[in-house]
């Protein structure tokens, strides 16, 4: 499913600075963004920029938060290196293909001009961007970071599969409860906020 291209056209540029450039825009001119810089067959920009935002997302939770990994073996740092690369290099990549293709699937019910499985995983990386702010124990602010994510997602959606708005949101209502509810830690941040106020959740 991963698939590198060479000259896309119309995706993102490689580097740094288009991983930068890209986060600022995604958040600032979202629909422009989905619209110009989401390309067939160019999920590697996407999948890097992804891997970035769940590396800083990691590594403040490393900072901020003790005891966030378990010890394997009474090896404290090489251990936080091991569940650090486990989490950028395998998990999230696994997850957000195993996403895009539940995605997929509900797209092929209600989208029938929808783009690809390669533009639905860039979708979805793309609208992690809030997310490079999730990692300090705030639960009100990994809510915000994650509320925000699920709008981009439903904004992408719209605009790169051709869906009104109000058909969108449903549509990414299981794959944003996936990613940003429990990848991110979303709804435990919402339960921890209610909770000061008295009010349970049944998740």
């Amino acid at each position: 499913m991963t698939q590198w291209v060479e000259n896309p056209t119309g995706g993102r540029d490689r580097g740094p600075v288009a991983v930068a450039r890209a986060w600022a825009e995604v958040l600032v001119r979202p629909r422009r963004f989905f619209r110009a810089g989401v390309a067939p067959g160019d999920q590697a920009p996407g999948l890097i920029f992804a891997a970035v935002v769940v590396l800083i997302e990691e590594l403040t939770r490393l900072a901020l938060i003790p005891n966030v990994y378990p010890v394997v073996a009474g090896q404290p740092v090489a251990s936080r290196a091991l569940f650090l690369a486990l989490a950028v290099v395998l998990v999230m990549p696994a997850a957000l293909h195993l996403t895009a293709a539940l995605q997929t699937l509900i797209l092929m019910a209600t989208a029938p001009d929808r783009g690809g499985v390669s533009e639905t995983v860039q979708v979805l990386a793309y609208s992690t961007a809030p997310c490079v702010f999730a990692g300090p124990a705030i639960p009100e602010l990994r809510v915000a970071c994650t509320a925000v994510g699920a709008l981009l997602l439903v904004v992408g959606t719209a605009e790169v599969h051709d869906l009104p708005y109000w058909k969108a949101v449903p549509v990414v209502a299981v794959p944003a409860a996936i990613v940003f509810g429990y990848g991110f830690r979303g709804f435990g941040a919402a339960s921890a906020v209610l909770a000061e106020v008295g009010v349970s959740l049944p998740f």
